[in-house]
């Protein structure tokens, strides 16, 4: 295999901007691994994390489920209570979006439960939040109007029983 190089503490606030962009320019893969690169010298770099977070969850239409599962994984290092139920509701609605994009059976079933789930984050991140800080309500708001456009299509499962034939 090829052995990674380290970069210094030095080249660490250069790196971050650098996955910034390049999470604008649409490389998440890019971003993705730069901050791996920043978090093997300063582990405890909560942009770094909130910024690996975000890329990871730029890739969830390749993949929603493996996308949140790497994302969550990362969840826990996060210091703030509120950063870590707040950027929860992001995963669960990047998935919820990705979903809707892949536009499998049930799509919508499936993705109306992901924004309730991030609506509920939302909800219990606007409870802790800074003063002045209303990010929280913001995302709550988008899933609500996307709940609400989509109406025919983003609603919640409907159990039906299960009826066996006996011919």
């Amino acid at each position: 295999m090829f052995p990674l190089k380290p970069i210094t503490k030095g080249g660490v606030a250069a790196a971050l901007q650098k996955a910034e962009r390049y999470r604008l320019i649409n490389d998440p893969s890019s971003a993705e691994s730069i901050c791996l690169d920043v978090l093997a010298v300063e582990p405890e770099s909560q942009q770094a994390l909130v910024t690996l977070i975000l890329a990871i969850t730029d890739q969830s239409a390749a993949g929603p489920v493996a996308a949140y599962q790497r994302a969550m994984e990362w969840v826990p290092k996060l210091t703030d209570a509120y950063k870590r139920t707040y950027y929860e509701g992001i995963i669960c609605e990047r998935r919820a979006k990705a979903h809707l994009a892949v536009a499998t059976p049930n799509a919508g079933e499936v993705a109306y439960e992901w924004f309730r789930r991030a609506m509920e984050r939302y909800e219990q991140a606007e409870k802790s939040r800074p003063p002045g800080n209303d990010e929280a309500i913001l995302r709550w708001n988008t899933c609500a109007r996307i709940l609400e456009r989509g109406k025919g299509h983003l609603r919640p499962t409907v159990e039906q029983e299960y009826e066996p034939s006996f011919e």
